[in-house]
């Protein structure tokens, strides 16, 4: 598992501003804090084996068979349930998540068969691959896994779960955590055809999905609010970056951006303004394939992400 990532808060004081986590910053969670709180004896009992329940559910508001749903402790248990159950050869399109060949690695291929993982939006770039995309790989390997997380963040269009299951070779990964904004309660799913369900079933840990994150899960499909990025603001935050003059960067279809700072390198940008004013990015240097001055940054209100432009210019008048 890698040790540096997003939302690293617990390494700094007085962060007041995080732009560090793909998931937005301000869901309102009181409806859904209220419901836990009325519900705390739970904790009194242990949850469904699996979670039957919320896989129900989703199933329904999927329109797919419940068989074809496997709610799991957020998307990143997902990665290895499948990695354990399909142990292909595989391909990653970098840069990426490397949760997927941190995963692959723990499980060495057996046989001939060929997979490929995809992050769509992808982690950190905001790139998002086409259906016509998806078809294409589903025809040249023998399984797609498509981590979906961050699918509410983009106005593209994305494969449904239902032409993934009637694709038959497609594992899709979603996350409630991404969704909802919960990440501490991890909640995530994976949808396919019952074949390929069955197959990862086999490698699942009863009762890995407490039961406060099932009746939250349920609460948030039912009565949540889902999360929709400003994606204008997003593009806004875009071009006040590259305007520095001494950043570049990468087209995004999401409100998450990969850049590249030219004159300093990313682990410095982050340590200033996290000492200096409060803010948290994410140094993205230890994605394969990036280099010492690459960071991701997510959008958030347009006043905040002023006073990060700001920031930035300060320290590059700075070095």
């Amino acid at each position: 598992m890698i040790t540096g990532h997003g939302d690293d808060i617990y390494q700094y004081n007085g962060v007041r501003m995080n732009f560090s986590s793909n998931i937005c910053q301000h869901a309102n969670l009181r409806a859904l804090k209220k419901h836990l709180a009325r519900r705390l004896d739970l904790i009194d009992n242990y949850p469904e084996p699996e979670a039957w329940s919320l896989e129900r559910l989703i199933a329904q508001q999927e329109q797919i068979a419940d068989d074809c749903v496997i709610v799991t402790s957020g998307a990143t248990e997902a990665i290895y349930l499948v990695a354990q159950a399909f142990r292909y050869r595989y391909r990653f399109l970098e840069p990426t998540f490397s949760e997927y060949e941190d995963a692959c690695r723990m499980f060495p291929p057996q046989g001939e068969q060929t997979a490929i993982w995809l992050c769509n939006p992808n982690n950190p770039t905001g790139e998002v691959y086409g259906q016509e995309d998806i078809e294409r790989w589903a025809q040249e390997c023998d399984l797609v896994v498509t981590d979906q997380s961050y699918e509410d963040y983009t106005e593209e269009p994305l494969l449904s779960a239902r032409e993934a299951v009637r694709m038959g070779n497609v594992v899709q990964l979603h996350s409630l955590t991404k969704t909802y904004g919960v990440p501490g309660l991890r909640i995530g799913y994976i949808t396919a055809d019952s074949r390929l369900t069955a197959a990862i079933r086999r490698c699942m840990r009863p009762w890995s999905v407490n039961a406060l994150a099932i009746e939250a899960g349920r609460f948030l499909l039912t009565q949540g609010e889902k999360i929709h990025p400003d994606l204008k603001e997003a593009q806004r935050l875009a071009k006040s970056l590259q305007d520095t003059g001494c950043i570049t960067v990468t087209n995004t279809h999401t409100n998450f951006m990969l850049c590249e700072i030219h004159t300093s390198t990313a682990v410095r940008l982050k340590d200033w303004l996290a000492r200096e004013r409060g803010m948290l990015i994410r140094d993205a240097s230890n994605f394969k394939g990036l280099t010492p001055h690459h960071f991701r940054v997510a959008a958030q209100t347009a006043a905040e992400n002023d006073e990060l432009v700001a920031a930035i210019r300060t320290f590059i008048k700075e070095e």
